[in-house]
């Protein structure tokens, strides 16, 4: 089922997400479909929220966000539930993970705010185009995510040290990789640091926060970029009182194109 949902419209895996079969990391499926993070939240903290992405673009690049109380994203998936088109999510309550459901129906309010931000799984696509290798998608698991030792901007109530993806690239190639994934400002774009982990606070690259280890070959360089799994991390440092959030890659798959918001 997994292969066959690669070439699959987005609508079609988000059907399959929302009839509860298949639970899974959404690296390249719907190939060439944008894939966004989601958070919710209480409206009363949407405004603080939109305003911590405005100041932190990198990490949270805003593809869209809902009216209060409605679960459609209507600029990217008009037909689209968030509560149930997921594969999996988490549960926040006062900065605690308590849960991870396969749909938030019985958790979603009228006063709740859906918001959409871009995933770097959209550039992924790009990069494999160009031969440069993917290791998560090759182990057929998670991307590796860590916290660091940036701090993102602080805005509202919203703040805390920004989350990173980790893809091992060969040194030839990494130049190349920079190029392609700066053609992506939306889905966060180049990267935001190359080389020694330590440098970003990163202890033991072996041990990713989220996702999973992948190994780093000879002759590989890490390369880090800002990940949309910064606000679960903002969520464990800000406790607010509920936020939803997808699992960490396993995303919200759009109608949009990749090349709708890839630059020249």
């Amino acid at each position: 089922m997994s292969a066959n949902l690669q070439s699959a419209t987005a609508q079609e895996v988000r059907r399959v997400f929302r009839s509860g079969e298949l639970c899974r990391p959404t690296a390249s499926l719907a190939s060439g479909h944008v894939q966004a993070n989601l958070v919710v939240l209480d409206k009363s903290l949407a405004f603080d929220f939109l305003l911590f992405c405005q100041r932190n673009p990198k990490p949270c690049p805003v593809l869209d966000v809902t009216e209060p109380g409605s679960p459609v994203p209507a600029l990217t998936a008009p037909d689209a539930d968030l509560r149930t088109d997921l594969p999996k999510y988490r549960v926040y309550r006062n900065g605690v993970l308590v849960d991870e459901p396969l749909d938030i129906q019985s958790y979603w309010t009228d006063d709740m705010v859906g918001f959409l931000l871009g995933c770097s799984f959209t550039f992924e696509r790009a990069l494999l185009q160009n031969g440069i290798p993917v290791r998560h998608i090759e182990a057929q698991c998670n991307v590796p995510m860590f916290r660091t030792n940036i701090p993102c901007v602080k805005a509202g109530v919203f703040e805390g040290p920004m989350v990173v993806s980790m893809r091992p690239i060969p040194a030839q190639d990494v130049v190349r990789a920079v190029q392609v994934t700066s053609r992506f400002p939306s889905m966060h774009g180049a990267p935001i640091h190359m080389g020694d982990p330590g440098a970003i606070g990163i202890a033991d690259i072996t041990r990713p926060d989220f996702g999973d280890p992948v190994p780093i070959h000879p002759g590989e360089i890490p390369v880090f970029w800002a990940c949309g799994v910064t606000p679960q991390s903002v969520a464990m440092h800000v406790k607010p009182a509920l936020m939803i959030t997808h699992a960490p890659g396993h995303m919200f798959i759009t109608d949009l194109r990749d090349e709708q918001l890839a630059v020249l």
